[in-house]
């Protein structure tokens, strides 16, 4: 019997007209596309695999942040590194890109750990942000958004008024997208950003952790994006805490769609170890699995 293939049928090929293109301090950018079968199928967590301009075919990937189903638009959020990425900044609206999406296996959310903690890094936001607006729409859910960037976030900073008890009084900074939405979101930062917690996000995540009995911690479930040593310390944390934990891992991709396996990973599984890709068996992974060590 052929090994079952959950990526199949789930990945479509569209030619996705620019609709939106803005520019952030730190040569970040937030880029929407008319992709209306890409974002009917998109889930927090997964990915589009987008050509970068007529003369560069390879494809970059790039987490989805945002997903409309309705009005058939995904939005990713990318920082210039690199050729590619420099050339698809130059992108303006009316345009037009390959598409290719959503890839990838996303987070999986538990309905019996209703307090999610999501902690993004840099461009390791994206993904935490399409789960907090997902959540968002759905009853019985209590997320808490905190997010590190030593950038400059790709957002206008907001006073918060939802409260986030355990949090250091002076962290103040919110994202307004997630402040809209009723959920509770803070900032950190060792760029003394205003409102910002000055130090790491994982302090933040530290200390509303600590403040939890061991009932109130038997509902939480960490959730988490970001540079490789951030994902290293909120793997600590979780098992610190005795609290499970996802991690999206961003890896050098090539095809992006398994065929290459330029991107493998190795993770403990209960058959022991074992190479997995991230492109279509992640990018999502159980914390434990990969940073057993942690």
């Amino acid at each position: 019997m052929s090994a079952v293939r959950p990526h199949r049928g789930t990945i479509f090929l569209e030619d996705a007209a620019v609709l939106e293109h803005r520019a952030f301090a730190g040569a970040q950018y937030i880029l929407r596309l008319a992709a209306p079968r890409c974002a009917a199928e998109a889930t927090p967590g997964s990915f589009v695999h987008l050509t970068c301009g007529p003369d560069l075919p390879m494809r970059r990937p790039l987490s989805i942040m945002r997903a409309d189903r309705t009005a058939g638009w995904v939005e990713v959020l990318y920082k210039v590194v690199g050729h590619g990425l420099a050339d698809l900044s130059q992108r303006r609206p009316g345009e037009t890109l390959s598409c290719l999406g959503p890839i990838g296996q996303g987070f999986r959310v538990d309905r019996s750990r209703p307090r999610l903690l999501l902690v993004g890094g840099g461009v390791g936001i994206p993904p935490l942000v399409f789960l907090a607006e997902r959540i968002a729409a759905e009853r019985g859910y209590a997320p808490l958004a905190l997010m590190g960037s030593e950038l400059p976030f790709p957002f206008e900073l907001a006073t918060s008024r939802l409260l986030a008890p355990g949090l250091p009084s002076g962290a103040t900074a919110a994202m307004p997208l997630l402040e809209s939405l009723g959920v509770p979101s803070r900032l950190a930062s060792l760029s003394g950003f205003p409102g910002c917690h000055r130090g790491y996000v994982t302090e933040l995540a530290d200390a509303w952790l600590s403040t939890l009995d061991t009932k109130s911690k038997a509902e939480v479930e960490l959730f988490t994006c970001g540079p490789h040593g951030m994902l290293v310390a909120v793997a600590a944390l979780a098992k610190k805490h005795g609290v499970p934990c996802q991690v999206s891992l961003e890896e050098n991709m090539a095809c992006g769609v398994g065929g290459c396996a330029g991107c493998t990973v190795l993770v403990q599984t209960p058959d022991g170890p074992a190479m997995k890709r991230v492109c279509v068996d992640g990018p999502v992974f159980d914390a434990a699995s990969v940073f057993s060590a942690a």
